[in-house]
C-alpha cells in the first residue's frame, strides 16, 4: 500500500509544475488551498452518502469509488501543504497498541 501512496505522491509533486490546461491536479494547485479543501469536503460528503446507500443496497462499489476520490483529494491537500502520505501512515502506525480513548485523551492534554 505504501508503494501506491509513494507513486501518487511523486505524481502529485510533478503536477505542481504541469500546465493547468493539461492536468486536473495542476489546476487545483493553481486555484489554491481553498479550492483543494472544497474538493476534500465535497468528496467527504459524497463518501458519506455512498456509505448510506451501500447499507441499503448491499453494493459497496460506489463507496469504494468515492473513498478513492476522498483519499486522492486528501493527498493533494497534504502535498499542497508540503506533507508526504508517509506522515499519515507513520501517525497511524504510532497509534497501534493504543485504545481509541487513550489516543483521543492524549490529544487534549
Amino acid at each position: 500500500m505504501s508503494d501506491v501512496f509513494d507513486q501518487l505522491a511523486k505524481t502529485l509533486e510533478q503536477r505542481k509544475s504541469a500546465s493547468a490546461d493539461d492536468s486536473y491536479v495542476a489546476s487545483l494547485y493553481q486555484k489554491g488551498l481553498n479550492k483543494i479543501l472544497e474538493k476534500v469536503g465535497e468528496e467527504a460528503v459524497e463518501t458519506i452518502i455512498a456509505a448510506k446507500d451501500a447499507r441499503t443496497s448491499g453494493d459497496n462499489s460506489a463507496l469504494i469509488s468515492e473513498t478513492a476520490d476522498l483519499w486522492f483529494h486528501s493527498l493533494i491537500m497534504l502535498s499542497e501543504l508540503g506533507e508526504h502520505p508517509d506522515s499519515v501512515l507513520k501517525e497511524l502506525e504510532r497509534r497501534f497498541g493504543l485504545s481509541g480513548i487513550e489516543e483521543k485523551n492524549s490529544r487534549t492534554s
